[in-house]
């Protein structure tokens, strides 16, 4: 059976520790690989590496990062289809989708090639008499990143590409149920010019987790999967000390409003709903029409369109969306559907026991509809994730607006229409960290920043960006004064006990 290693593999090979973890072909429902599960021995390799590596890169100037940076950027460019054939291979999204996962994730690795731009600190001269104060952005040393399953090639790239490029040295811990991409990343990165160890993954499970939030040698730490695990790793890390960011999960809402283009709704509502088998912390698993008549023209045109859907195996060029990950969150997924019609819910098209002819043993969940959802549900109140869209009706505006303001989630939002007061009046008062205004998945470009609310992101700083620099990097700031004599005494002294400033 194929064994994934960690990289490089003087880190101990995997398949020879006591514990594993099996990587499924969730097309087929076969096991294909495992993954060795390493705890702080195998950390402890990696940290003493990258000290080792870290200072010389971190005193190799801009210019030369950058080069590395656009070198990783033409591997990338030029291995993009085996790396997405091998991300749907582990993962179970299609291969087109999987190739949006590398590319999103270079796009951040372009905005790193501007690293000697955005690196650049302030200066002020003659900021009192004589004197001079400016900064300089310098690195933290190690930054370690902890990824999840659905995005194994994008969100490693956010963390490691803006963290390298600003001069630390970078651990990953991918998830274990699909970690042969991010190894594959790191192979291309030395294969680009970063020294040997600058980039290493390391695979495990909580006890790696463990060791990384509590391993003196990291000081920080960047985090996306569920919001309990991402509400322990931000309080834990922060009781040691590390600066720590912390994305969680998501229920986003798609408000649609009376004067919506609802042809085009629906075609936004298919993709950003199901796309990806719906394991998106973006995706839109909730829908909003405000008023009745807007919910039954809505749901009129939903109906067909989610039945036109075409599931597949990830290979499958037609396919709209694959399987999902593992056969427990299949599961996971039809008992949410169960939950939500004991609930009370209206299950409109039901996918609860879907199989793919000739790949009965997949880990497919049909597009599934649910109409008359409440906020009281539980199923509503929860992150699915999977291919299920809710309908939840407002009866105005404003409960439109209070809606997704009030959920517990606060990642992503939509709103639908023509109106431009509407849109900018709900822009500006809705409680969510990312606001699309007739674009159903708002995710910043690479050079803004990425980032939820309330338990959808804990810590202060976001994702990639000019906060992405900010964060894996700590700001020193220098006043400066040169005498014009060689006398440094001060003078007679009648000053120096008087707090300066620069009047």
């Amino acid at each position: 059976m194929r064994q994934v290693d960690h990289f490089p593999n003087s880190l101990g090979a995997s398949g020879s520790g006591s514990r594993t973890h099996q990587i499924w072909n969730p097309s087929t429902g076969e096991v294909q690989a495992e993954v060795t599960l390493a705890g702080r021995d195998v950390l402890d390799r990696a940290v003493a590496t990258a000290k080792r590596v870290q200072p010389e890169w971190a005193a190799t100037n801009p210019q030369k990062r950058a080069r590395v940076m656009f070198k990783f950027k033409e591997l990338i460019e030029a291995n993009m289809k085996p790396l997405a054939e091998l991300l749907s291979s582990e993962h179970g999204k299609t291969v087109p989708d999987a190739m949006g996962d590398v590319q999103r994730g270079l796009e951040v690795i372009e905005y790193a090639c501007g690293i000697p731009q955005v690196l650049k600190g302030e200066f002020t001269q003659g900021a009192g008499p004589g004197i001079d104060v400016y900064s300089m952005r310098q690195p933290l040393g190690i930054g370690a990143g902890i990824t999840p399953f659905n995005f194994p090639a994008m969100i490693p790239m956010w963390m490691f590409g803006m963290a390298c490029a600003a001069g630390n040295a970078f651990i990953l811990k991918p998830s274990e149920r699909d970690p042969s991409v991010p190894v594959r990343l790191a192979e291309l990165f030395v294969e680009a010019g970063a020294p040997e160890g600058l980039l290493q993954v390391v695979h495990g499970d909580k006890e790696m987790v463990d060791a990384i939030l509590d391993h003196p040698d990291i000081p920080a730490i960047s985090f996306v999967g569920s919001s309990d695990i991402a509400h322990y790793i931000y309080h834990r890390g922060a009781e040691n000390g590390k600066r720590v960011q912390a994305f969680g999960g998501a229920k986003n809402h798609g408000v649609v409003m009376p004067d919506a283009d609802l042809d085009q709704v629906v075609n936004d509502l298919a993709g950003a709903a199901f796309g990806s088998a719906g394991e998106r912390c973006m995706a839109l698993p909730v829908v909003v029409p405000v008023g009745e008549d807007t919910a039954e023209r809505l749901k009129e045109k939903l109906i067909p369109a989610i039945h036109a859907l075409r599931v597949g195996v990830s290979t499958d060029p037609d396919a709209h969306y694959g399987p999902v990950v593992t056969p427990e969150h299949k599961a996971r997924i039809e008992q949410w559907i169960t939950t939500a019609e004991e609930e009370g819910g209206e299950i409109v098209i039901d996918g609860r026991g879907f199989t793919l002819q000739g790949h009965e043993k997949g880990f497919f969940v049909g597009p599934t509809l649910i109409d008359h959802v409440t906020p009281e549900m539980s199923s509503y109140k929860e992150e699915i994730f999977g291919p299920v869209l809710q309908i939840v009706r407002a009866r105005d505006f404003e409960e439109a607006v209070r809606l997704p303001s009030e959920h517990q989630y606060g990642n992503g939002v939509a709103i639908f229409t023509r109106n431009g007061h509407a849109a900018r009046e709900f822009a500006s008062r809705v409680q969510v960290g990312m606001v699309g205004v007739n674009v159903p998945i708002p995710v910043p470009v690479a050079y803004h920043s990425f980032g939820g609310w309330k338990r959808s992101g804990f810590g202060d700083i976001d994702q990639y960006g000019t906060e992405g620099l900010a964060f894996w990097t700590k700001k020193k700031k220098i006043t400066e004064r040169w005498p014009e004599t060689n006398d440094f005494g001060g003078g007679d002294g009648s000053n120096a006990f008087v707090i300066p400033t620069m009047g």
